[in-house]
């Protein structure tokens, strides 16, 4: 937060534009002009909406100069934005940070370090973790080399709740279940490879829950059943691995599946649906949470 952000003391009950333009801004155009470049936050957290709520004791900011621009990118969407912390959901098909030091291909990183450094050139961003390029959904950055330091370290007891949504090939014997294994990574070859006993690899744990299966008679999903997955630990290629070991490949795999040769539609079909953890910064627990994606629901319909 920058010294010349100005900061606003809530002291009686209201909402955040009569707020701001008795406090602030002067006029309804100015505080709404405020808004829409995001240049104000609540307690920390970016708000753009006018009737936000407020309480006694709450803290209003705004921020000076140009403010928070607004990230638009065709495969990337702001969920959540603080001091601290951003949470975006990207689509497939984008990486979380470039393979090689030096790459100049567009990634989830290099899209947000270009937004922060809009606000401020000063600003920097920083992985905590990662998303296959071809897996959707929810990622958490930090804005400060301590907090990514202290949220890496400590990701497994500040982690909640963390889910997918996957389209597997077939049906599994069982509804649901736990798959448990050592993984073995061959980096030469970029592969995991899995062991049902202990071999001296990492321990992966992933539970599993079918919650749609093909209807009988049905087309134009090649047997595809939807499934909820659940992390226990966060092994590269974890639920890939895991699904293909049990004979059910994730839809669209192309390197432990049957890539499109099983998938009508050209992606792999796994999402990280659900997101939720405790803010390093405030203790609270925290909680994001997309839609399954609609070429999921599509193909499971036809």
């Amino acid at each position: 937060m920058s010294k010349q952000d100005t900061q606003l003391k809530v002291k009686e009950p209201t909402t955040l534009l009569p707020f701001l333009m008795q406090s602030y801004a002067g006029s309804r155009t100015a505080a709404k002009s405020l808004l829409a470049h995001r240049q104000v936050s609540i307690n920390g957290t970016i708000q753009t909406h006018f009737d936000a709520a407020l309480k006694v004791g709450d803290q209003v900011s705004v921020m000076s100069g140009k403010g928070n621009v607004t990230l638009h990118h065709p495969k990337l969407k702001m969920v959540y934005e603080d001091e601290f912390l951003i949470v975006v959901e990207k689509k497939q098909g984008l990486l979380t940070i470039a393979a090689h030091p030096g790459s100049s291909e567009m990634t989830v990183f290099s899209i947000l370090k270009a937004y922060v450094r809009k606000q401020n050139p000063r600003n920097g961003i920083y992985v905590v973790h990662r998303l296959d390029r071809e897996t959707s959904g929810l990622l958490v950055f930090a804005k400060s080399p301590e907090l990514q330091e202290y949220m890496r370290t400590y990701w497994r007891q500040l982690v909640t709740k963390r889910t997918y949504v996957a389209l597997v090939e077939g049906v599994p014997d069982k509804s649901e279940g736990q798959i448990k294994s050592w993984f073995t990574e061959d980096k030469r070859h970029a592969m995991v490879y899995s062991s049902p006993v202990d071999d001296g690899g990492d321990l992966a744990i992933t539970n599993y829950k079918v919650l749609r299966t093909p209807a009988p008679n049905g087309e134009g999903r090649d047997g595809a059943s939807l499934v909820e997955l659940h992390l226990e630990t966060g092994r590269t290629n974890q639920i890939r691995v895991h699904m293909a070991s049990i004979g059910h490949p994730v839809m669209g795999d192309r390197k432990y599946g049957h890539g499109n040769e099983h998938s009508p539609i050209d992606r792999l079909c796994l999402h990280a649906r659900v997101l939720e953890f405790i803010h390093p910064a405030t203790e609270k627990t925290i909680h994001f949470e997309t839609p399954v994606p609609k070429e999921f629901n599509k193909l499971m319909a036809e």
